[in-house]
């Protein structure tokens, strides 16, 4: 049997099962040479050929993907970017925002790191990328977007942060 690469196989939390019985433990054959150097066995080569180590077929795999575990991933990724940690990443805050005193800028940005209101109705995905806050009689929406490093189109894999561009909008409600 021959193995074809899947686009599903790149996304963070897939992973492959066995076509006859859906088991998680295939195996796939390979060389392995002995190195003097790390006094180990050195992956060479891997093979096209799976086999499934519960019911012993040969097999071709199907690859699944953990949406819960995406979502989880995603989340984390974007309750990371509202308090500025995030490995690519950019802020953005619009003129309304912009024209606001110093004070209430850092309140506004304080805020929205401690969101955590988060319930089916302002985050009916469940990956914590929208939220609304009120500061001064004033209501702030934010959300976050999620683009290739290029900043080109969306991005390939959210679930991925070495792929993934994220964009944090700070927004008044009334310039959406």
């Amino acid at each position: 049997m021959g193995y074809q690469d899947n686009k599903l196989e790149k996304q963070v939390g897939s992973y492959p099962t066995c076509a006859a019985c859906g088991s998680k433990k295939l195996i796939r054959d390979a060389w392995a040479k002995w190195s003097v150097l790390s006094r180990d066995w050195v992956l060479k080569s891997v093979f096209n050929e799976f086999a499934c180590d519960a019911c012993g077929l040969e097999t071709s795999p199907v690859w699944k993907l953990d949406h819960e575990f995406r979502k989880r991933r995603i989340q984390r990724f974007n309750d990371d970017t509202r308090i500025g940690l995030f490995r690519h990443g950019t802020v953005v805050i619009t003129a309304g925002i912009q024209a606001l005193e110093e004070k209430l800028k850092a309140a506004v940005v304080d805020q929205i790191g401690k969101f955590d209101n988060f319930n089916d109705g302002n985050d009916p995905h469940g990956e914590h990328d929208f939220g609304s806050i009120e500061i001064a009689g004033m209501k702030i929406f934010w959300k976050i977007d999620y683009f290739d490093l290029e900043m080109k189109m969306h991005s390939p894999d959210p679930a991925n942060q070495e792929v993934t561009h994220r964009v944090l909008t700070i927004m008044l409600a009334s310039e959406y």
